[in-house]
């Protein structure tokens, strides 16, 4: 391994567990919890700082690292402006997850103004399939807001989790993607977790999965690429391209491999959907 290769290394940040939609597969709970102050946000990015320069000097690696902002939906934090300014003038890449519905035309420019590289917007199918999930009205808020994210020239993915409830209906996700000219489509799996431990019905079985899987891999859409942060995926995907997976897996979860998560009020984890505690920032 090259000691000059710059390694991808990522912190996904859960600002807040508010949200304005009561999606029936979220991986959250109900419960709000705290939230760091903006004081304590911005120390926080101070320590991330520290620590990528001080893996530098141990280990003789480079970094080129980014920041995935998400909640709960971070636009329901009134700082949040503020908070994209302090990791923006560190230097660092920004990339936000939301459900899109509270992007105006004066927030998608703002965005656009501080150099935000990407914006991931919640769409779980066509209309009626989409609002089952997420809520009535949903829908048009969030081409909305996606409207806007474009119009502003700012690059934009769709995501979608897939269960029983709408794997019927990616196609329709492809066909819509390309009529708002996202250029990236990207897929996951229901994970039972936090209120979604009421749709364990609507898991995927294992024979359904690999269908689904092998007919979006097949896709060929021009001017759209299709993403997945599903590891299973990722090992598929390379059987399916006849490349040699390897022992070890080379996509999907980051989880020990190329990020942390950082929970609303400080605590530290491999990822969202793995709670195990490594400590948290307000006192470690």
């Amino acid at each position: 391994m090259s000691i000059n290769e710059s390694h991808e290394f990522f912190i996904q940040w859960h600002l807040t567990e508010r949200c304005n939609l009561k999606c029936t597969h979220c991986y959250q709970s109900s419960n709000p919890g705290t939230e760091l102050s903006f004081a304590e946000v911005e120390a926080a990015v101070d320590e991330v700082s520290d620590m990528l320069v001080a893996w530098t000097a141990q280990y003789g690696l480079s970094f080129s690292p980014s920041f995935n902002i998400t909640g709960g939906e971070p636009f329901l934090r009134k700082d949040i402006f503020d908070i994209l300014g302090i990791i923006s003038n560190r230097g660092y890449e920004i990339y936000l997850l939301s459900n899109g519905t509270l992007i105006s035309k004066e927030k998608a420019q703002a965005l656009a103004l501080l150099g935000i590289r990407g914006v991931q917007v919640s769409i779980e199918g066509p209309e009626v399939i989409h609002e089952q999930i997420r809520g009535k009205g949903s829908f048009s808020q969030s081409l909305s807001g996606i409207r806007n994210l474009l119009d502003a020239g700012l690059n934009v993915s769709l995501n979608v989790t897939l269960s029983e409830l709408n794997a019927g209906y990616f196609l329709d996700l492809v066909s819509l993607a390309s009529s708002l000219g996202v250029r990236r489509l990207g897929f996951s799996r229901l994970v039972p977790a936090g209120r979604g431990e009421t749709l364990i019905p609507s898991l995927l079985a294992k024979d359904k999965v690999r269908k689904i899987y092998e007919q979006i891999f097949s896709l060929e859409v021009k001017g759209l690429e299709i993403v997945t942060g599903d590891p299973v995926a990722s090992q598929m995907r390379s059987a399916f391209d006849g490349a040699d997976a390897g022992p070890v897996p080379k996509g999907g979860c980051a989880a020990g491999l190329s990020g942390l998560t950082l929970l609303p009020d400080g605590t530290v984890v491999p990822c969202r959907r793995l709670f195990l505690p490594r400590g948290n920032v307000r006192r470690d």
